[in-house]
C-alpha cells in the first residue's frame, strides 16, 4: 500500500506568471538609456522591474544593469510594491496605474491613507541572499510582498483574456519610471488595457496638478524636473487635462 505523502512532500502546482525572468530582463535593458534604449526624461538610471501575478504573488524580478548595485538598491522593494499596487487597484474592465493614485492619496483626498493600507512584508523583501536579488531565483519570487505606492511606475498587465497581474519599475524619477514601465509593458504585449481613469481611456499618467496643488481630475500626478512629461505624451503614456471619462 503506497505511503501517504505529507503536505510538505506533495508537488506544488506551477505558479502562473505573465512574464518570465529572462524576457523581463531583456526588455527592461532595451527600455533604458544605459542598456542602449531611449531616454525616459529623468536621470536615465538603470532600473529594477518586478511582476506579480493576479494573486499578488511576485513571480519575476530583474534589473537592467550588469549587476545588482548598478541601480538603486532600495528600488527593488519599491518596484515590487508598485506592481502590487497596480494589481490591487485594477480590475478586468478598468486599469489603475500607481501614478493615478497620487492626488487622491494626499491629505484631504478621497484616497488619503491608501499608502498605509497594505503594509509590505519585510520578511519577503529581505529574505534570502542579496546575491540572488534580481535573478531568476530572487527570494521574493513565489511570495506576496504587499505595499501600496502612490506615484508613477506601476501598471496592470492585460492579455487577451483580461488582467494577468502587474508590473512595477523603479530606479529613476517616478515620472521616468512610469515611462519605462509603459515601454516594457508594450514590448511584452501585455498592454491591452480596456479602460482607465485618464482622458485617453487608459491608465496614462495625468499631469493636471495646478499651482494650488489641486488635481481637477482627482487622479493627477506632479511633473518631475526633466522631460518625462513630454516623452510620456509622445508615448501615449501621459496626458495633460482635467476630463475623466
Amino acid at each position: 500500500m503506497p505511503q501517504a505523502l505529507n503536505a510538505q512532500d506533495r508537488p506544488r502546482p506551477a505558479m502562473s506568471c505573465p512574464v518570465d525572468h529572462d524576457q523581463l530582463a531583456d526588455i527592461l535593458k532595451k527600455s533604458v538609456k544605459p542598456g542602449g534604449g531611449p531616454s525616459n526624461g529623468g536621470l536615465d538610471n538603470n532600473e529594477w522591474a518586478a511582476v506579480v501575478n493576479r494573486q499578488g504573488v511576485v513571480c519575476a524580478v530583474a534589473y537592467s544593469g550588469s549587476k545588482a548595485d548598478d541601480q538603486w538598491p532600495g528600488s527593488r522593494a519599491i518596484a515590487a510594491e508598485k506592481a502590487n499596487t497596480a494589481n490591487a487597484f485594477s480590475l478586468k474592465d478598468k486599469a489603475m496605474a500607481s501614478a493615478n493614485l497620487y492626488a487622491g492619496a494626499q491629505p484631504g483626498g478621497f484616497l488619503f491613507g491608501a499608502a498605509l493600507s497594505n503594509p509590505p512584508s519585510p520578511e519577503t523583501l529581505y529574505a534570502g541572499s542579496p546575491d540572488d536579488f534580481g535573478t531568476s531565483h530572487d527570494p521574493m519570487v513565489g511570495k506576496p510582498v504587499g505595499g501600496v505606492i502612490v506615484f508613477g511606475g506601476g501598471l496592470a498587465l492585460y492579455d487577451g483574456n483580461g488582467i494577468a497581474g502587474a508590473l512595477g519599475v523603479s530606479g529613476d524619477s517616478s515620472c521616468a519610471d512610469h515611462n519605462v514601465a509603459w515601454r516594457v509593458r508594450h514590448q511584452l504585449g501585455l498592454d491591452r488595457v480596456p479602460a482607465g481613469v485618464s482622458p485617453n481611456m487608459k491608465d496614462a499618467i495625468i499631469y493636471d496638478i495646478g499651482p494650488d496643488g489641486k488635481s481637477p481630475s482627482g487622479f493627477g500626478h506632479p511633473k518631475c524636473n526633466g522631460k518625462e512629461d513630454q516623452i510620456a505624451v509622445d508615448l501615449g503614456a501621459g496626458v495633460s487635462g482635467n476630463v475623466v471619462r
